[in-house]
């Protein structure tokens, strides 16, 4: 992984740049390696590829669920501004902004000017949006605890039943 930029490296090494900006570590990659990052893939790919079938079953696309859920799940309150929003989906901010209209055409989320920063937009869920966030996130919900791979991960824990 790259060194530097917040990453760490793949072992004890100290790795350096290479004069065309590729981070290089001392011991190389081991067919294991590669294995390791496959198996990871795919088994991500499999899971997003559920993702995308459940959205379309429900009738939003992904994206449009992802709004949903980061809006909804946004740390310590029901809402989240649309820069937030953009840092969160990872998307450049004018597409956040086209995702929120194409919502808030179907009645999923509402826009409100900040009562403590007027620069800023608060995109909020409509009693639909909430309707079906919470319908896909308990489908996505069952999926993982079906995928052992996925379940021990620390920051799916508080998804398993035995903890509130």
């Amino acid at each position: 992984m790259m060194a530097g930029m917040g990453y760490l490296c793949c072992c004890t090494c100290q790795s350096v740049e290479s004069g065309l900006g590729i981070w290089k570590c001392e011991r190389r990659m081991r067919k294991s390696d590669y294995e390791a990052l496959a198996q990871f893939r795919y088994k991500l790919r499999l899971f997003l590829r559920f993702s995308e079938d459940a959205c379309q079953t429900q009738g939003i696309t992904p994206l449009q669920y992802q709004l949903l859920l980061q809006t909804k799940g946004y740390p310590d309150r029901q809402w989240a501004t649309l820069t937030e929003l953009a840092e969160r989906l990872q998307a450049k901010h004018h597409g956040v902004v086209a995702l929120v209209s194409r919502c808030e055409v179907l009645g999923l989320v509402q826009r409100k000017s900040s009562t403590t920063d007027l620069r800023q937009v608060e995109v909020h869920l409509t009693a639909k949006g909430e309707r079906y966030v919470e319908k896909i996130a308990e489908l996505h919900k069952a999926e993982l605890r079906a995928l052992p791979d996925f379940a021990a991960m620390p920051v799916l824990h508080p998804l398993r039943g035995d903890q509130q």
